[in-house]
């Protein structure tokens, strides 16, 4: 599968997102998928995150809905019984970042930049950031990038263990799909149920809810000034100020 908006970095707009949500759930029941594979276009960005130009429009009710719509995207790509692989070709910022976090296995090319940006705009990660950075790379690594907003390299995300393999640009698809076309030889029932008891490992209620929580509180955020500061100040080319209402 591939984000194909070369224009805007792979930025996620509604139709989209939409788009990608509607064929992971093909994918959930297509049995002559064996593996998935997600990346993006060209060679800058994986997904550079949900196009803020959209988001700045979003009252709390919208941004709810914008915030559940990628929740299903990414618990599509944890749950799904067959593996999840992320090729992460460039940037992978924001809601690209999470989609990466909900995928099984993620692969990074030397030039690959992956942050949680969203607090330099007011808001919070919405699509699952701030449990599955936490769970995967640890608590700490997960507060440093979310309250500071820094970018990180692939080196640095790998010393954290938030990617699995970093290699050159050009041999990115190859050994993914090396690692695809190993998974595939497997038994897809043993897959399913070691992805499923892997995922327990989490603990899947308590996990749920806690994704349920960020959801309401990122969505809640859209009603303060802060955010709409946040969001005006991207779209304006301008430090943001500001005043904690």
């Amino acid at each position: 599968m591939t984000v194909d908006r070369p224009d805007a970095m792979n930025a996620l707009d509604r139709p989209t997102l939409e788009e990608l949500r509607d064929r992971l759930r093909e994918l959930v029941d297509d049995s002559e998928a064996r593996v998935v594979v997600l990346t993006g276009s060209g060679d800058r960005a994986f997904v550079a995150g949900a196009d803020i130009r959209y988001m700045s429009g979003l009252g709390v009710d919208d941004a709810r809905g914008w915030g559940a719509l990628g929740h299903e995207a990414t618990r599509l790509l944890e749950t799904m019984a067959k593996p999840t692989i992320a090729a992460i070709n460039g940037f992978a910022l924001g809601g690209g970042c999470e989609l990466a976090l909900a995928c099984d296995l993620r692969y990074a090319s030397t030039r690959a930049k992956l942050g949680q940006p969203e607090i330099n705009l007011g808001i919070i990660p919405g699509w699952g950031g701030t449990q599955r950075l936490a769970r995967v790379a640890g608590l700490g690594f997960a507060k440093d990038l979310i309250l500071t907003g820094r970018v990180v390299s692939a080196d640095e995300a790998k010393e954290a263990g938030l990617v699995d393999l970093v290699v050159e640009p050009e041999e990115l698809l190859p050994r993914t799909l090396e690692t695809a076309n190993l998974l595939a030889s497997k038994s897809p029932l043993a897959l399913a149920a070691a992805k499923a008891a892997l995922n327990r490992a989490l603990g899947g209620a308590e996990h749920a809810r806690a994704l349920e929580d960020e959801a309401s509180d990122f969505a809640g955020l859209f009603g303060s000034e802060d955010a709409k500061e946040g969001l005006a100040a991207f779209a304006e080319k301008r430090e943001p100020r500001f005043v904690g209402r």
